[in-house]
């Protein structure tokens, strides 16, 4: 008898198997109903969608973790800043008796619960990391420590490398790479890519630049450089005194028995005259400089550009943002000035192909491609290149503009919120994604929505933070005049230290 039929042999009607089959239709058209309400688009625009997020907090002299509703964990709490490697990632690191003098520690790590984790490794670290700009924490492992020797864990406990290593360390200002030493033997470990991609033979290791995929300087034994690619491969052998910062369509600057020198990646001589450094490098053209002047040479040597300016930057194709006295302008190939030297600083954005060129009043122009200015006397508030668009203020109004130049409204490019910031008769308020108005325009002064779903409001001179939905989380009662940076997750405002990613109240 097939297991499919609804009738048996007799042949009789089998009613259980029927039922299965009709309570099976109606559940399935009852998950499609229920799925249909919950991705309309008017439950949709209701509810700000976010992923749970977790950061330090510092209350009653006590450390401790909020999450991004705002929840404080009260089962985290220590005298020390606890870490947190990664904000999305349930992962946290706790320092404990510190001996300042004889500079030691011990760490354990615990999750959201409360309860440690990755106890069998001993002592275990974040990786650390800044290029000067900014700071950060190496998001894919954690370092941990074993009979002296170092290790690699990755955010779930597993074994990335074992500890057979003297030390492990970031890379400065390179994301995603770590030095491995052993044996007085240095390497390079990719967390991106999960492998040792320098291997351990080098007395010295660096980057060519702050994105590992250009390459890593290695030093060999007798104090000469070379360059091994992100792939592993060796680009230049260790014949070099020095390997500048400097790189562009497979040329390279080298010192090499005390001359400068443009090679290539065949290790041949381009050019080794003519300048005192080389500046940067675009196709076959060189931005060179000589007794404190800047040019354009070729890769034949041939000036394309007099050596007679006090700074020069590449933009786009023919075109060079360029340094006369204390002023900046814009100049062609052949040296004709497009864009008079009127400009406190110029800087060519090229996700957004459009130049920033700011006035000593601290005031910007943006100026396109065929350099036109399309907005003037502006001031720069935000410029995200992941949602293409700016944020400016002009004439005391903030506006949004894509990179087009066409002026959108806050709801067309902060597609993700569900309320916006309207403004009534020099108040704020908010309204949602139809024009409804949700909150009255009460406030002095107000910010748009942030990443947690939080709307933070000034009245009198004081802050205070709307949730979602409008309804007030906390009065405006906190002071924060001289804050540089303004943000709220709850009732908890950002510590005033732009290097400080933590909160308190």
């Amino acid at each position: 008898m097939s297991r499919g039929r609804r009738y048996d042999e007799n042949p009789k009607l089998n009613l259980k198997k029927v039922a299965a089959t009709i309570i099976a239709i109606i559940v399935f058209i009852m998950i499609i109903v229920s799925l249909k309400k919950i991705l309309s688009p008017e439950n949709m625009k209701k509810s700000f969608v976010q992923d749970v997020a977790y950061f330090p907090v510092y209350e009653d002299g006590k450390w401790g973790v909020i999450k991004s509703s705002g929840e404080k964990l009260e089962n985290l709490m220590n005298d020390e800043m606890i870490i947190i490697p990664d904000n999305n990632v349930d992962v946290f690191i706790f320092t404990e008796d510190i001996n300042y003098e004889e500079e030691t520690y011990k760490t354990k790590v615990l999750n959201s619960r409360g309860a440690e984790i990755f106890s069998g490794y001993g002592s275990i670290e974040p990786f650390e990391n800044t290029n000067g700009k900014k700071t950060w924490y190496e998001k894919n492992v954690l370092r941990y420590k074993s009979n002296d020797k170092y290790g690699l864990i990755d955010f779930k406990g597993k074994e990335v490398l074992k500890a057979e290593y003297d030390n492990i360390y970031p890379l400065p200002g390179v994301e995603n790479c770590l030095v491995l030493e052993k044996e007085e033997k240095k390497g390079i470990f990719n967390t991106a890519m999960e492998e040792i991609v320098v291997e351990l033979e080098y007395a010295e290791v660096g980057a060519l630049s702050e994105t590992y995929q250009n390459g890593y300087i290695v030093k060999n034994k007798d104090n000469k450089v070379g360059l091994v690619g992100s792939d592993k491969s060796k680009i230049l052998t260790c014949q070099y005194d020095e390997i500048k910062n400097i790189s562009g369509n497979n040329y390279y600057v080298v010192i090499e028995n005390g001359a400068l020198e443009i090679i290539n990646s065949y290790g041949k001589i381009i050019l080794n005259k003519g300048f005192d450094s080389v500046e940067a490098i675009d196709l076959d053209n060189f931005i060179v400089k000589k007794d404190d002047k800047y040019g354009l040479i070729d890769k034949d040597g041939n000036v394309i550009i007099t050596i007679e300016y006090d700074d020069l930057k590449f933009s786009i194709t023919d075109y060079f943002i360029a340094k006369k006295g204390d002023k900046y302008g814009i100049i062609s190939k052949d040296g004709t000035n497009v864009i008079d030297y009127g400009y406190k600083t110029i800087n060519y954005v090229k996700e957004a192909d459009f130049y920033i060129a700011e006035k000593e009043d601290y005031t910007t122009d943006i100026i396109d491609r065929n350099f036109n200015i399309q907005l003037s006397g502006i001031i720069v508030s935000e410029l995200d290149l992941d949602l293409g668009y700016l944020r400016v203020r002009q004439n005391d109004e903030y506006h949004y503009y894509n990179f087009k130049f066409e002026e959108k409204t806050n709801k067309e490019v902060l597609s993700r919120n569900t309320l916006f910031i309207v403004k009534e008769n020099g108040k704020y308020g908010y309204e949602n994604k139809d024009g409804k108005r949700i909150v009255d325009c009460i406030y002095d002064d107000a910010k748009e929505q942030n990443a947690y779903g939080y709307c933070v409001v000034n009245k009198d001179g004081l802050w205070g933070v709307l949730k979602s939905d409008g309804t007030i989380i906390l009065e405006p009662t906190v002071d924060l005049h001289d804050y540089v940076y303004i943000d709220f997750i709850g009732q908890w405002h950002r510590f005033n230290d732009t290097n400080l990613y933590a909160y308190t109240k």
